[in-house]
């Protein structure tokens, strides 16, 4: 294990190899074509196949092919198994320090943030089906890395519809959760690719993080029909992951299994979109 662990901490020391795992660590589960990844990096596509080789060969990340192109994802097991080998002497001699890493999530109630790019449609509607879902359990927020001025009418439409109260929604920007009031993330959902192509923060307190991009409905062209279906089959994929969510046992699930059962939820094709 030892000489596995030291290539992929070699491997890591790159800055450029470093930002590209953490990309795709930040997207997990989600396959990532390379021309995306270079796009997200403002990296040569040549230079980007190197890194991604050697990410590879180092079984940090997972290649699969997909029709002409190559998709990659980041090998969390592999992840795992580093931060294992760099701790364990640690967490043997003194758990109560790796006690972050292990422990469960508790609270009476969890605090969630939904992030996307212009917190004016996924986002939005994300927390408005959560909070209505289930608001003594969660008190759930949204925001933008890059907060559009309104949200887009026609998921105000879609979220009246379903039932939803709308009046007191708005784009927020992501910096409005990060001074010191803010309140404690227990759980950070990223609705886009784009929004999860950044570099996020950390937040404060190790939250549990998931990717459940989806399709941008805002961009859908054509009558105004085919447009409100964009954002019917939204809705309905966001309502399924989230009512997943809201299932979990959060109290009684161990951190790990929390994470797991979080990106499962990720990976199983939404509700209102082809897998």
């Amino acid at each position: 294990m030892e000489k596995e662990a030291l290539l992929r901490l070699s491997t890591l020391s790159h800055p450029q190899r470093l930002g590209i795992f953490r990309l795709l660590m930040r997207r997990y589960p989600d396959q990532v074509p390379a021309g995306e990844i270079a796009s997200a990096l403002t990296l040569k596509a040549s230079t980007t196949s190197v890194y991604l080789a050697a990410l590879t060969d180092a079984g940090l990340i997972r290649q699969r092919r997909q029709g002409t192109s190559l998709r990659y994802s980041a090998n969390t097991q592999a992840a795992g198994a580093l931060i294992n080998f760099l701790v364990v002497d640690c967490c043997r001699g003194r758990p109560e320090l790796c006690a972050p890493v292990a422990t469960a999530t508790l609270r009476s109630q969890y605090n969630v943030l939904f992030l996307c790019t212009g917190n004016s449609a996924r986002s939005i509607c994300a927390q408005t089906i959560l909070r209505d879902l289930d608001p003594t359990r969660f008190a759930v927020y949204s925001a933008g890395t890059q907060p559009n001025d309104q949200i887009n009418p026609l998921a105000v439409d879609i979220l009246t519809c379903k039932g939803h109260d709308t009046a007191r929604l708005r784009p927020q920007p992501m910096s409005d959760f990060q001074t010191p009031d803010s309140p404690r993330m227990d759980f950070v959902f990223t609705v886009c690719n784009s929004a999860a192509n950044e570099d996020c923060p950390t937040w404060e307190g190790q939250p549990i993080s998931g990717h459940w991009g989806l399709p941008d409905p805002a961009s859908a062209k054509g009558p105004l029909a085919e447009r409100r279906r964009a954002f019917e089959h939204t809705y309905t994929a966001l309502h399924a992951r989230i009512a997943a969510f809201a299932a979990l046992p959060l109290a009684t699930l161990d951190a790990t299994s929390l994470q797991n059962a979080i990106d499962a939820i990720g990976i199983a094709p939404p509700k209102g979109h082809s897998a």
